[in-house]
């Protein structure tokens, strides 16, 4: 379809239908906003109007009060902020609902390449044997993660399924109380949800999309590979972080982990019950009874009880046999529906999903000293041992460690927690929990730590079925992370490892803390670089090397189109397999439907599948590198001063909702790593320090340092250079283009007032001016007349949901500056401000 066809469609499908169902709620009988709905068009009209003729938040508001509200106190002026926000939180809803409704339609006809047209692609180029092997190994491996802006509740996921089959029937009248219900339902947690609060609203997900969306995928791809014996069971595989992530999430135990992977086994066997049931009304023939009436007895008690544990043979061995007796004696009958769950069983056996462990290396070091320590091998600190003392002292010295005889709470948990990693493998098998990552990895003992305390917590050498995964985030970590892979390679009992793991070497790269180290081309620049590095070291010691990419929602933290980066890299990474976070509200807003996960998955598989298999191999010349690589050093030049500048953290505390998202009930982690008192960069969660700047309209990591690289070289007669490389080079354009969509999300008018600010004036200055020269520099060197040129669908997505929350931003930037002049109703604005946070992460749907 063509891109304006395509945009008549959007504007059919989503944009005149939301307008007609927001008119609904202009009478509903929300509870104290009877007149809101008629009072929001008239607000957002002042908004955008006084924005522009350079008016401040408060001047708009107060003249709003003043001319159309008729609110003189400032209490009442307050409930109706509140009313206003609760108001747009449900606008937000309601357009999610039309937007995922219409999703199906608008993609019948992209340019997105589908499986299916993937494998018409197979048959033209006759590749199939070529493709075939490939396929039969080949995994996309798709990790939810719980972050803080994943919060809507399960009710309100009810809702929006409800909404989206309403509106694809046009069932107004059912719309118009489902609209009811919403208005009623609040949106919010009560209060601040624990660890296990966030694993349980994230499984909700997968027991109610997931768990069909793969089943059905892999049905689709083997009904078109034209191998009856496709048996690669993990080419969409799914892993979990709530509740192992302890890097993430401080607040996490080993209990908790142990809570999780239980929610993880009985959710799963509530869906093989369910499906089993369906299947036992068709299967009604004597001989298959006994067999499938025994099977579902025994999924029914492992559903309630955790220590009722059914294994894997238990489910698939009744199946396999009621299979062949199907087959021999009742004519095939209802084979298909009983090769579905078969084949879900041998995808989720019994673990459902992958639960990651995840903790910091400074932790790790912790342990090991203290443990040290206490068996007098040092005194005070591992600084004391060389390093092939402390070396061997990980792989060989034969300790016997029990949490109860430590005291540090980090301590104890990290030993408790390795300790019972076996039992989680004994319930879920030994997938339901594999794998062990290391935040902040800069040397060999981020890996030899964990290696050295899962020995000393009890596992043999040649039985620790874990991966060791070192995440290397930061520019120092990616620097020297060729050497550090290199030495461990070299160490005969960590080779002898890898080798029982299948001699594969899974290394993640982190975007949020690099990009926020680095800037963002830099970071995105050393990523790419070191994955060609780390390619070629494994390549060289006959490793398999598999990348785990930590991709957030927006660009500044990895994200942006997933599809696009993949289908970007260079021949010279290693392609083995695709790994990727999915982070805050993209789960719900990428992956939330199952028509969304089908399609994005698919993107996924071919972007990988298609690299190095057909057309143009990327490759990017010395030429491009060299050029890359002074944009690169330009751009983080310019980045770091804005990160020294004097201005930067009292910019971000005092004039954005940093400090806000630990007030806010969105989830169970604090904002920032650590306890001192000062705030450092190095401390503060990627996720609250991207939030702020998507807060504030201002959207700083995703641009900042680019214009001005690109205007240094183009100042210097290299103007050509600059658009050869946009149009030749798939990795520059694809990082150009998201931060495009970081521009496009910018609003610097919301802050304008600031300009004039005596303490913050000049700062905020260097912000708007780098902002102004990126949108022209990237205009420039991609041909374009506006940002999002070619993507005019997701433009005018943007564009909708940045007026849906105008007045809510406006409303937080009032309430900001009443705070700062210490209103007597402080704590009611600051209130006011967390409020809104919510329903701007949600519109913006990748925004931190």
């Amino acid at each position: 379809m063509h891109k304006t066809e395509r945009l008549e469609e959007f504007k059919k499908l989503v944009k005149n239908k939301f307008y007609v169902y927001n008119s609904l709620f202009l009478n509903l009988p929300y509870q104290g906003i009877e007149n809101v709905g008629m009072l929001i068009p008239l607000l957002f009209d002042q908004c955008e109007k006084g924005l522009k003729s350079g008016k401040n938040p408060q001047q708009i508001l107060d003249l709003f009060f003043q001319n159309y509200a008729n609110i003189d106190t400032e209490q009442e002026r307050i409930d109706f902020m509140f009313s206003v926000i609760q108001y747009v939180e449900r606008q937000v809803v309601l357009y999610d609902s039309v937007e995922d409704a219409a999703f199906p339609k608008l993609h019948e006809h992209s340019s997105s390449l589908s499986i299916k047209d993937y494998f018409q692609l197979v048959d033209k180029n006759k590749s199939w044997e070529k493709i075939a092997k490939k396929l039969s190994t080949f995994s996309a491996r798709i990790v939810l993660t719980a972050h803080p802006t994943q919060f809507y509740t399960p009710a309100v996921l009810d809702i929006i399924e409800e909404l989206k089959s309403l509106i694809l029937e046009d069932k107004i009248n059912d719309i118009d109380v489902v609209l009811q219900q919403l208005g009623l339902t609040s949106l919010i947690n009560t209060k601040k949800p624990t660890p296990l609060d966030e694993a349980k609203n994230i499984i909700y997900i997968l027991r109610n999309v997931y768990y069909a969306a793969v089943g059905d995928l892999f049905t689709y791809i083997k009904s078109n590979i034209e191998n009856d014996d496709f048996d690669n069971y993990n080419i969409i595989k799914l892993g979990f972080w709530p509740g192992g992530d302890r890097d993430g999430n401080p607040f996490v135990t080993a209990d908790i982990t142990k809570d999780v992977a239980d929610e993880l086994r009985i959710n799963l066997m509530k869906c093989y019950y369910n499906d089993l049931k369906i299947l036992r009304k068709k299967l009604t023939f004597k001989d298959l009874l006994l067999d499938l009436n025994n099977l579902r007895d025994r999924l029914y008690v492992a559903m309630f009880d955790t220590n009722r544990v059914v294994s894997y043979d238990d489910i698939i061995g009744p199946l396999l046999t009621v299979r062949e007796i199907l087959i021999d004696k009742y004519n095939s009958l209802y084979l298909k529906q009983l090769d579905d769950l078969i084949d879900k069983v041998k995808i989720f056996k019994t673990h459902f999903a992958t639960l990651d462990i995840r903790q910091d290396h400074s932790k790790h070091r912790l342990v090991v000293e203290t443990v040290l320590k206490t068996n007098n091998y040092i005194k005070e600190s591992l600084d004391e041992l060389a390093e092939d003392e402390l070396t061997n002292l990980l792989l060989n010295e034969k300790l016997k460690l029990d949490s109860k005889d430590f005291n540090d709470e980090i301590v104890k948990d990290t030993i408790a927690n390795i300790s019972h990693l076996r039992d989680i493998q004994n319930k879920n098998g030994e997938e339901g929990c594999n794998r062990y990552i290391i935040s902040n990895s800069e040397d060999i003992y981020s890996v030899l730590f964990v290696y050295g305390l899962f020995r000393w917590c009890g596992w043999e050498k040649d039985k620790i079925t874990f991966d060791i995964v070192p995440l290397f985030e930061t520019m120092n970590g990616m620097d020297t992370a060729e050497a550090t892979m290199q030495y461990l390679f070299d160490l005969p009992d960590y080779r002898s490892h890898l080798e029982q793991r299948g001699s594969k070497q899974t290394m993640m790269l982190g975007f949020s803390d690099g990009t926020k180290d680095g800037g963002y081309l830099k970071a995105n620049w050393s990523i790419l670089k070191t994955k060609e590095v780390l390619s070629k070291v494994c390549s060289k010691n006959g490793i398999d090397a598999i990348f785990f990419d930590g991709r957030g929602g927006p660009p500044a933290r990895g994200g942006g189109k997933t599809h696009r980066f993949y289908a970007a890299q260079t021949k010279d990474i290693a392609n083995n397999e695709i790994q990727l976070t999915i982070q805050g509200q993209t789960i719900t807003s990428t992956y939330g439907t199952k028509e969304q996960f089908m399609h994005n998955s698919e993107q996924l598989l071919t972007a990988g599948l298609s690299n190095n298999l057909f057309g143009k191999e990327n490759v990017i010349s010395r030429e491009s590198r060299k050029l890359m690589e002074e944009l690169s050093d330009l751009s983080f030049e310019k980045y770091d001063a804005l990160k020294q500048h004097e201005m930067f953290i009292s910019y971000l505390e005092n004039r954005s909702t940093l400090k806000y998202y630990t007030k806010a009930n969105i989830g169970s982690r604090p904002g920032k790593r650590g306890k001192k008192a000062k705030l450092e960069l190095a401390d503060l969660r990627a996720i609250s320090f991207v939030g702020s700047w998507s807060q504030l309209k201002q959207n700083v990591p995703g641009y900042f340092g680019i214009g001005t690289a690109i205007k240094k070289l183009k100042d210097e007669g290299r103007l050509r250079e600059l658009k050869k490389l946009y149009k030749e080079v798939p990795f520059f354009e694809t990082l150009m283009r998201n931060s495009m969509m970081s521009l496009t999300k910018c609003y610097f008018e919301l802050t304008s007032y600031m300009k004039d600010d005596k303490e913050y004036g000049d700062f905020w200055n260097i912000l708007h001016d780098e902002f102004q020269l990126s949108k022209q520099m990237l205009l420039l060197i991609s041909n374009s007349e506006m940002l999002m040129e070619n993507e005019a669908v997701s433009r005018e997505s943007i564009k909708i949901r940045e007026n849906i929350v105008l007045p809510l931003l406006v409303i937080q930037q009032y309430a900001l500056h009443q705070i700062s002049e210490n209103s007597k109703y402080k704590a009611l604005y600051e209130k006011i401000v967390t409020r809104s946070l919510y329903g701007n992460i949600n519109a913006s749907r990748n925004s931190a």
